[in-house]
């Protein structure tokens, strides 16, 4: 009886995968929460400031570039591709990756990451020179990481020296002088404090004031990227959220208020006045609304035209960018 009902299990496991595949929002959020771990980790590492998710406006195109990560420490800046790849990975003769196993049916091709990545750099030195900030040729460095425990690489040799395998990412350990190079940049300021230190403030502060893609946290420490549109309410609860706009609003966290007997669920939706003298809200610029647990985010995810519906019950908070 018992091995019928283990077969069985599995049977279902295996016709999931292959006839009800992930579904597209899981995917975004573990490729997202897989983001934010790694520039937490960094962080960690190397101290510094990670900016995740920007959105860079593109020169050529007229587009903006998403651009995973751009990590800032003192004397150092280095633009960051993540892969959350899994199973086993080539690199073809044109550089673009192939992607086998851990479930899929069939190879999949992934576009040159290191050509991406290179592409970022220029994008990312163009839009500081925009900004008022020169910087020297060479001194943005990359980086391709590969965080998942399941990667696996055939001919690891093939692989550029930016690229970070697993393996290398969990033994990665903070060298004494920067991150990856820095002998460009210690050159060219010459060695002085005072002139790195300049040069750190104003990256920060470009940084920190660049497009970036809203990010809608979820219940399990999950983060997805993209763009939040609207809110879907109930017309009795249209007026509460009236004064929340992108305009005028940075991040509104969400808490369920607890209620006796059947009294229908109520959400308490605390948001924060955008300031764009400084970075942040004080606990006085919190103000406060409720809203019904019909209330509904409707999101835009990150590289993808699917519009979802999620429910406020589902949501931690909502980071939106300027």
């Amino acid at each position: 009886m018992w091995a019928e009902i283990l077969c069985g299990f599995l049977a279902f496991r295996v016709l999931r995968r292959f006839f009800f595949p992930r579904d597209e929002m899981e995917i975004e959020t573990i490729d997202s929460s897989a983001l934010f771990a790694v520039a937490s980790r960094l962080e960690k590492l190397y101290g510094g400031k990670a900016f995740v998710g920007l959105r860079i406006p593109d020169a050529d195109t007229g587009l903006r570039q998403s651009i995973d990560m751009v990590l800032v420490t003192k004397g150092e800046a280095v633009v960051i591709c993540v892969k959350n790849l899994s199973g086993f990975v080539s690199m073809s003769a044109d550089g673009s990756w192939i992607c086998e196993g851990d479930g899929r049916q069939k190879s999949e091709i992934l576009p040159d990451p290191v050509a991406e990545t290179r592409r970022w750099v220029s994008i990312l030195e163009s839009y500081f020179e925009q900004r008022g900030v020169a910087l020297p040729e060479g001194y943005l460095s990359w980086k391709v990481l590969l965080p998942n425990p399941k990667f696996r690489t055939i001919h690891s040799n093939y692989f550029p020296s930016e690229v970070i395998m697993y393996d290398q990412w969990i033994h990665l350990k903070p060298e004494p002088k920067s991150m990856f190079s820095g002998w460009i940049k210690s050159a060219w300021l010459g060695g002085k404090k005072e002139m790195q230190d300049s040069m750190d403030q104003k990256l920060n502060f470009v940084l920190n004031t660049a497009p970036m893609w809203d990010r809608l946290e979820l219940n399990g420490n999950n983060i997805v990227l993209g763009e939040f549109l609207e809110f879907k309410v109930k017309k009795e609860d249209m007026q509460a959220l009236r004064e929340i706009r992108r305009s005028k609003v940075s991040c509104i966290l969400i808490q369920k208020i607890r209620r006796i007997g059947f009294v229908p669920s109520r959400f308490r939706v605390l948001y924060s006045t955008r300031d764009y003298r400084n970075e942040g809200a004080s606990a006085s610029e919190w103000k406060e609304v409720t809203v019904g647990s019909s209330t509904m985010v409707v999101f835009q995810m990150e590289y993808s035209s699917k519009v979802r519906k999620v429910k406020i019950s589902s949501i931690v908070s909502l980071s939106l960018s300027a």
